[in-house]
């Protein structure tokens, strides 16, 4: 009984519910940005970033070209699959829906694996993401123009299936492409598997305006995804102009997939654990889930990347293989503990 007015006190007071996540966020940040090959002091770190000087040129030259972008690139990946997801799930009122739930990533993934089999150079380092960005968001229009044929009143259900079809049949071309590389398989495996290693500033600079735009439209709409949990019908009858809406909210959540999916490759489970983890601390309410989930998105995939690249060092690990190792089994304990609660 204690617990669970502790637990309802939690779930009503926003300032220790952000105060939590930000403190989450800044601890992963230092930590993701202090330790590795250099150890690089906390004071040191927060010098660099306010104008001051590292204690030596060496460790400064680390911070600003390698570990900051590294950090930062990780941290805005994280925070677009997370606020994805949680937007997926509450649009599609679906708890397993992800942010590959339409097909937007099979389509990324596509453009970029054919840039690195067939060594496309059209825009120079940048062919990689602008082509699978671009691939991504016409696997969007085509899920979205095959639901309306499909059904003249495009319904989520019908959404939900384009996607999946889209998913495997976009799926056995990387699948021909992965069977038909040769030298290329390393680079081709590595980039499926997911990672934000000798990225750099301008992936940042790349990625930075979709998880702007797509934030703010999203978090504009929260209001919206909260009368989505009650039915389209009901959404309908306090005002919402549902299909305009639902098609602002999954262009603007397949964007911020599509953008992440071209900077990092494949990263599962982070835009399915991380709302799940949100919603257990600050409830259903969309107007907080989607910021929070932003937050321990950003925190969790940085604390991701740190362990990709330190757990057996100097050997670096595919990020990806960290957050499905981490996400299956937290999912798996959620998953059970809403079971046992319902």
């Amino acid at each position: 009984m204690q617990t669970q007015s502790i637990r309802t006190y939690f779930l009503n007071n926003r300032t220790i519910q952000y105060a939590l996540a930000v403190l989450f966020l800044v601890t992963a940040f230092l930590a993701a940005v202090s330790i590795g090959t250099a150890a690089i002091s906390p004071s040191e770190i927060l010098s660099v970033l306010f104008g001051g000087r590292a204690a030596s040129e060496a460790n400064g030259n680390i911070l600003l070209s390698i570990r900051f972008p590294r950090v930062l690139l990780a941290g805005l990946v994280g925070a677009s699959l997370a606020l994805a997801g949680a937007a997926f799930q509450g649009i599609l009122r679906n708890p397993l829906a992800d942010p590959y739930t339409l097909g937007v990533s099979s389509g990324a993934s596509l453009g970029a694996v054919s840039v690195i089999y067939f060594g496309v150079q059209m825009f120079g380092s940048f062919t990689l993401p602008v082509i699978s960005i671009t691939a991504g968001f016409l696997t969007m229009l085509g899920v979205l123009g095959f639901a309306h044929l499909a059904q003249r009143r495009t319904s989520m259900e019908t959404m939900i299936l384009a996607g999946i079809i889209f998913n495997s049949f976009l799926g056995s071309f990387i699948s021909l492409i992965v069977a038909l590389s040769g030298e290329e398989l390393r680079q081709v495996m590595n980039w499926l598997l997911g990672s934000v290693s000798m990225r750099g500033w301008p992936y940042v600079q790349m990625i930075l305006p979709f998880t702007a735009a797509g934030a703010l439209i999203l978090l504009m709409n929260s209001r919206e995804l909260n009368a989505f949990a009650f039915g389209e019908d009901r959404a309908r009858h306090i005002g919402v102009h549902v299909k305009r809406k639902q098609l602002l909210i999954i262009i603007a959540a397949s964007l911020l997939t599509g953008s992440a999916v071209a900077v990092s490759g494949t990263i599962g489970f982070v835009g399915l654990v991380i709302p799940h983890m949100a919603r257990l601390l600050c409830g259903s309410d969309h107007r907080h889930l989607l910021p929070l989930s932003m937050i321990y998105g950003a925190g969790f995939l940085m604390l991701a990347d740190l362990l990709a690249r330190t757990i057996i060092s100097p050997v670096e690990l595919p990020i990806g293989v960290i957050t499905a190792i981490a996400g299956a089994p937290v999912f798996a304990v959620i998953l059970a503990a809403k079971k046992r609660r319902s």
